[in-house]
């Protein structure tokens, strides 16, 4: 009888569990990629090359000098605490070594043990005494982490996932050899990270992005989550925060952009997955974006051509080249947008708050003027006026501008008491929720937030 007794308690309360996971977890439970599962033992040496696979050890630093590759069904992963040195020069492709992604890279910081995937000395470049002149920012050390599936591959959904939180990705952008299957051409420089692959998952959370001597990442097709980021001076005379090209599918929200040479975020359709690109992106602020860009009627905050589709919400918009743009030929029928918050200190920026050759219009719920230096967002602890974009109104070389307008530093860009962007946000929306791993895996998504902006009155959004 005891023992008949334990057997149904045992039934009883794995019939409990079951319960319970199915009530909690019901509407967000996915079959997560293979390779997930698939994180073999702790790497020992402290010096990646070649074909790797394994854990990086919670606290460890490891070096690669040459390219580093990750084979379809391996998986890469760092614990919290780790640092990835790439020991590079930035000269040729031979010395600005990648990290290539058949299989699946995670990278699993917390907010009190971050990891690091930067180069030797990062530290110094940081400081405003460095950064004054950008002598190091822009050299391209290292060839960024590159994913996309092997051409050789058999399966019927090839490649992996590219996890990463609470990470700092820093000062890629290393020459291409041109035999990257298309990707890039001989001489080009790379992206910290380029994503293809319309079947998996891509989720960037609570990391920071800085240095990238081009666009800092471009993702080719992919369901994506990019949430809570800090993205820094990226790219020396052009390109964006964060690229999207055919097949771009998922939600980008609260991340905090200064100093991208051309857009903060762009969408296109261009290319031929398939899938159209289709993007929410809501609750971001951007400031000082788009004055490195030296093609006319380019570079400024956000950008949606090429029949791309998506919304726009709840974006701070400040001392941005130009402002909302969308092309003719972007989807106009299913992009839908307002509540943006507009500011300029200049009247040309004000000008451009809706850019000169886009058909975007200002909204019921925007906030806009046509005085310079009217509506300011009010931030804690950052001038808006401090540059001079009367004497400097673009396009320029980045030697012109001051750390403060391409850098956090110690600013702080929460909204005082007084901002006109509290509760100037739109919540009647859903995120997209595309991406489909889940757990430790999965993505952290914030939903639309009452406040215009990156960071929430109740502290919710962005962390940095």
């Amino acid at each position: 009888m005891i023992l008949k007794m334990k057997s149904l308690n045992k039934i009883f309360f794995a019939c409990l569990a079951s319960l319970a996971l199915s009530a909690c977890h019901k509407a967000e439970l996915a079959i997560i990629s293979p390779p997930l599962h698939q994180v073999s033992n702790g790497i020992t040496s402290d010096t990646l090359k070649g074909a790797v696979k394994g854990t990086m050890l919670s606290g460890k630093t490891y070096y690669f000098k040459t390219d580093i590759t990750v084979n379809e069904g391996d998986t890469l992963q760092m614990e919290a605490g780790v640092k990835l040195i790439a020991i590079g020069d930035g000269k040729t492709y031979q010395t600005a070594p990648e990290i290539i992604m058949h299989g699946t890279f995670i990278s699993l910081g917390t907010k009190e043990k971050p990891n690091y995937i930067t180069v030797q000395n990062a530290d110094t470049y940081h400081t405003e005494a460095a950064a004054q002149n950008y002598s190091n920012v822009f050299k391209g050390y290292w060839g960024g982490i590159v994913c996309w599936p092997d051409p050789s591959s058999k399966s019927t959904t090839p490649g992996g996932d590219l996890i990463i939180k609470w990470t700092h990705l820093e000062f890629a952008g290393g020459p291409a050899s041109g035999n990257e299957s298309g990707i890039y051409a001989s001489g080009d420089p790379r992206y910290i990270i380029f994503f293809q692959n319309i079947n998996r998952n891509f989720i960037l959370e609570d990391s920071w992005i800085f240095g990238a001597k081009d666009d800092a990442i471009r993702v080719s097709g992919g369901k994506i989550s990019v949430m809570r980021n800090t993205f820094e001076l990226c790219g020396q005379s052009g390109g964006e925060f964060f690229n999207m090209k055919s097949g771009t599918v998922g939600d980008l929200a609260y991340n905090f952009m200064i100093g991208a040479a051309t857009n903060a975020l762009k969408a296109s359709d261009a290319g031929s997955s398939g899938t159209q690109t289709n993007v929410n992106m809501y609750n971001n602020t951007m400031v000082n974006c788009g004055f490195r860009q030296t093609k006319s009627g380019r570079g400024g905050s956000i950008n949606f051509e090429k029949a791309a589709r998506g919304t726009v919400y709840n974006n701070i918009i400040a001392n941005c080249r130009f402002g909302l743009r969308l092309t003719s030929d972007a989807d106009l029928t299913n992009i839908k947008y307002n509540n943006q918050y507009y500011y300029g200190s200049t009247q040309k920026i004000v000008d451009l708050f809706n850019a000169a050759d886009g058909v975007s219009t200002f909204q019921s719920a925007d906030i806009h003027s046509t005085t310079p230096k009217d509506n300011d967002p009010a931030f804690y602890g950052y001038d808006l006026t401090a540059f001079d974009y009367t004497a400097n109104p673009g396009p320029m070389t980045v030697s012109l501008q001051t750390p403060a307008a391409v850098m956090v530093g110690t600013s702080n860009f929460r909204l005082k008491s007084t901002s006109k962007g509290l509760n100037a946000g739109k919540t009647d929306f859903t995120p997209m929720h595309a991406v489909t791993a889940t757990g430790t895996y999965g993505t952290d998504i914030t939903p639309p937030g009452k406040d215009a902006g990156a960071y929430q009155n109740d502290f919710s959004g962005n962390q940095h």
